[in-house]
């Protein structure tokens, strides 16, 4: 990849491996255009995509959308019960065949009526019998790759793509020991936010709690800090508390659980954060979608055993959305418009030695993959 962006400028400082020797990644690369259009490729339309989860597509005719970048694709069930991914584009003149969620019977093109299965093969095509040499099996539909991991539903453009479970069996165990009812969870809520920020800014600000003291008070009360640690692994890191703190002065109170823990968060390359809190079970993610180099859309959906919350997850999710995520956007806002200073390049990452609670290690992990994907070169 020939971007002369990527490679390392005057007044740089070195991106390392290590991550206690390492400066950040340089500033452009939160705002320059032509590192967001390298990353569609680079990164996007070769890792796996949270699409969804499987209580959307309980049955047969049951469908969801899902876009990357310019890449419209949707997933439906078919009728012998398998999950099938396709790009969402007629292969007559190239309109989109599906929009939202829903049921359908068959798949029709709201263009020219070409009418397709669930397993993607060309049923009918009016007027094509009086064509000449015309061939249905020339214009199924275009697969794509899918996976159900822990109930959520990933996509990958990539057809040689390592499925998602050989590349993280340790992020399903985790996962699964923290939430032994991951399997029996629906989709609850969805709760959408525009950010003024750069995707990766998300991303590192998720990956480390640095900042959790300062901007995160009620947080920081909820759970027991010292016990906070973050461990990296491939191509995803996991951020969880093993104790638990409830105050007055909080903002909602965690109860206890069967599984003990205060707080669970996992990020999961390249876009993706993974939480659950003590109590009813329970699995949310915040998906960080690019919407240019300084937009980001967040999808956060809520895993639950009923559509309707419990007391003390309703307040857990008020709380999410109402308190903790608003802070977060207002830092992830003011990193941006940072980033775009002329008094700013690169920082260094904060690592101790104990990679306590205070550690960014999970910060230089997630940009080391970003680099890595890129082909920049920025060490020395």
């Amino acid at each position: 990849m020939n971007i002369p962006v990527l490679i390392k400028q005057k007044g740089d400082a070195p991106f390392r491996s290590n991550a206690g020797d390492s400066y950040t990644m340089p500033a452009r690369f939160y705002t320059d255009s032509s590192i967001y259009d390298a990353e569609k490729e680079a990164i996007f339309y070769r890792s796996w995509w949270y699409a969804g989860h499987a209580s959307q597509l309980a049955s047969p005719g049951q469908y969801i959308t899902t876009k990357i970048h310019e890449q419209n694709l949707f997933v439906v069930r078919n009728r012998e019960q398998e999950l099938q991914a396709f790009y969402n584009v007629c292969q007559h003149r190239g309109h989109e065949l599906l929009s939202g969620s829903g049921k359908t019977n068959v798949i029709v093109c709201p263009y020219h009526a070409w009418a397709y299965d669930f397993d993607g093969n060309l049923k009918a095509a009016r007027n094509s019998e009086n064509v000449e040499g015309f061939n249905a099996c020339e214009f199924s539909l275009k697969s794509v790759q899918i996976e159900v991991f822990c109930g959520m539903v990933f996509v990958n453009l990539d057809p040689d793509a390592v499925p998602l479970k050989d590349q993280v069996p340790e992020l399903e165990k985790e996962i699964r020991g923290i939430c032994p009812d991951v399997d029996n969870l629906i989709v609850a809520q969805r709760d959408t936010y525009s950010v003024a920020s750069n995707w990766k800014i998300m991303v590192d600000n998720f990956l480390e709690c640095y900042h959790c003291h300062v901007a995160h008070r009620d947080f920081v009360d909820l759970v027991d800090m010292e016990s906070y640690r973050s461990k990296v692994d491939g191509i995803y890191s996991s951020h969880i508390s093993k104790g638990i703190r409830s105050a007055d002065n909080t903002a909602f109170k965690l109860e206890s659980s069967d599984v003990d823990f205060g707080y669970a968060g996992w990020f999961l390359w390249p876009n993706l954060t993974i939480w659950a809190y003590p109590g009813d079970p329970n699995l949310s993610i915040l998906q960080m979608i690019p919407d240019g180099s300084d937009k980001t859309i967040e999808y956060q959906d809520w895993f639950l055993p009923t559509k309707k919350p419990s007391a003390q997850l309703k307040k857990a999710m008020d709380y999410q959305k109402d308190v903790l995520q608003p802070e977060d956007i207002s830092l992830c806002e003011s990193v941006q418009r940072g980033m775009n200073s002329k008094g700013y390049n690169q920082g260094r990452f904060i690592v101790d030695r104990e990679l306590s609670e205070l550690s960014e290690h999970a910060v230089h992990h997630f940009q080391k993959l970003v680099v890595d994907a890129l082909g920049a070169g920025l060490g020395e």
